[in-house]
């Protein structure tokens, strides 16, 4: 009883900031099922309950947001794929692979990552103009289908598998893409779904980029639609529960993804924090 007292301070202080955090994202369920002429300004109005599903059918049929949630879903998807792929052939090549120059290579590859996304920008954007890229899905998924982070996570856990395993496969007639593909990605599914996962939260919620190669409405993604809502809006007012609707959408898929996968992504933290 006495140690329960004790840290009554403790539990209160993190329901008080568990209250703070949530509540943010109550206000933007509660409002966007309210009536579009709703004055969210007024606190009083948040505990109303009222259940208008009309927002959600509205921003996705009328604002087009149905298009830009589909063209979100795919440029993630591909740049997941396509990230996770590329991280663990780099990651199996400098973690198990010897060749000339590997350390300092990889070393190299690393100092990428002080390099801030801003910097490198225009250079890329430039890149891609020269290829007739901008304004495409090409633009939107090919700079994000390798990261020097993915490598990383990969390859330190690469190292903590036993050379023994190799050694076997090896005895069986199996090569290098043997050995990946049949040893080593089935005993690292933790760390491939913990990069997935990041992979997937930043990807889903980026807005700068996109904001940058995607001129057409055609080829928003969430967040660029939802950044060009007020332009939508009439009379340029803002219409706070449709806009609260698209957000909550846009919202749902991190949540689950990360309701989902935070068990897979704390071990594959821990395991490729440590090298055996």
């Amino acid at each position: 009883m006495r140690r329960k007292c004790e840290n009554l301070p403790i539990y209160l202080a993190l329901t008080v900031i568990g209250a703070t955090t949530i509540f943010p994202l109550l206000w933007m369920v509660f409002t966007s099922l309210k009536p579009p002429e709703t004055d969210v300004s007024n606190l009083r109005e948040l505990f109303r309950f009222t259940f208008d599903f009309s927002n959600y059918r509205k921003v996705l049929v009328e604002g087009n947001l149905l298009r830009s949630f589909l063209n979100s879903l795919f440029v993630t998807l591909s740049v997941t794929g396509g990230k996770v792929f590329t991280s663990s052939l780099a990651a199996y090549a400098f973690a198990r692979m010897r060749f000339f120059g590997r350390d300092q290579i990889f070393l190299g590859y690393l100092m990428t990552l002080m390099i801030p996304s801003t910097v490198t920008m225009i250079p890329l954007f430039l890149i891609l103009r020269s290829f007739g890229w901008v304004n495409s899905y090409a633009a939107l998924i090919a700079p994000g289908l390798f990261s020097a982070y993915g490598t990383f996570l990969l390859r330190q856990f690469f190292l903590s598998l036993p050379r023994d395993l190799e050694e076997a496969a090896m005895l069986d007639g199996c090569g290098h893409w043997g050995i990946y593909w049949n040893v080593i990605l089935p005993l690292s599914r933790n760390s491939l779904l913990t990069l997935a996962i990041l992979t997937y939260m930043g990807s889903w919620r980026s807005l700068m980029w996109p904001l940058i190669v995607a001129h057409s409405t055609k080829l928003f993604t969430m967040p660029v639609a939802l950044s060009k809502f007020n332009e939508m809006s009439t009379g340029g007012h803002v219409e706070w529960t449709l806009l609260m609707a698209g957000s909550v959408i846009m919202v749902i898929p991190m949540l689950l993804i990360f309701l989902f996968g935070q068990k897979f992504m704390m071990r594959g933290l821990l395991i490729g924090a440590v090298k055996g």
